[in-house]
Order: C-alpha cells, then sequence, then structure tokens
C-alpha cells in the first residue's frame, strides 16, 4: 500500500501540470515582464519614468501621422520571366508543404473512417427522405 503511494507521488513528480492561461506560461518560463522599479517612497525611478514619457510622445507621433494619405508607389514590381516565376511558385510551394503537420497512418485511417460513415448516413438519409416523400406524393395525388 505503501508502495503504490510511493509509485502515485513519483508519477505526479515526473508530470507536472501545464500551465493553462498565458500569464502561468510565462510565470513558468520566468519572463514575465517586470513591473517598473519603484524608490523607498512608492514613486517610479527617474529612468522608468523616462521610459513611460518616451512611450507617450511615441503614440502622440503616431496620432498626428494618422491623418495623412499614405504615398504612392510610382514604381512597379518586376516579374521577370516565365521561368522564374514557376520557379519561384513551386519554392514557396514546397516551403508551404513543409509547414503542413502531417497525419500519422493511424490518425489518418481513423479520419477516413469517419468520414465513410458519415457520407454512408446521409446517403441513407437522403434516400430515406425522397422514398418517405416520393409515396406521401403517389399517395396524395394518386
Amino acid at each position: 500500500m505503501a508502495e503504490d503511494k510511493e509509485r502515485e507521488e513519483g508519477q505526479a513528480q515526473e508530470r507536472p501540470s501545464r500551465p493553462v492561461t498565458a500569464a502561468a506560461r510565462r510565470e513558468r518560463r520566468g519572463t514575465a515582464r517586470p513591473a517598473a522599479r519603484k524608490d523607498a517612497e512608492g514613486k517610479p525611478e527617474p529612468r522608468a519614468k523616462a521610459r513611460a514619457e518616451k512611450a507617450d510622445s511615441a503614440s502622440s507621433t503616431a496620432a498626428d501621422r494618422k491623418g495623412r494619405p499614405t504615398p504612392t508607389r510610382d514604381r512597379k514590381e518586376e516579374k521577370g520571366s516565365i521561368f522564374a516565376r514557376l520557379f519561384r511558385f513551386l519554392r514557396e510551394v514546397v516551403a508551404e508543404l513543409r509547414k503542413v503537420i502531417w497525419p500519422t497512418r493511424k490518425q489518418m485511417v481513423t479520419y477516413t473512417a469517419v468520414v465513410l460513415v458519415f457520407v454512408a448516413f446521409m446517403v441513407a438519409l437522403v434516400a430515406g427522405l425522397d422514398l418517405a416523400l416520393g409515396k406521401g406524393v403517389f399517395w396524395l395525388f394518386g
């Protein structure tokens, strides 16, 4: 009995629970942003204050720029030859296919079985409704 408890405790220690929220993940990684440093009186230090003022001035200049229209672009992109474009397209296709998370054989078999069962169910449902409505119309209009 004591061995079972030790085994359960050992398993619990081997695999810690995963953090659920983003804040918990940051805390676990130890990369949470530190709060602004304060001096003994509880006021922010001068460097933190200067950083806050710089952020405020940056947002005001962004607001000034917001009213202006986007500058037009006079230059046109060069398309290149048909072979260069085709080669670039194929390189981009290969790059995208490398990003795909491919299912395992077991997952593929499971997904295929689920799809086939669903399709068979829908075929049976539509056929049943067609038969019932056909008989109903034939009974009504003779």
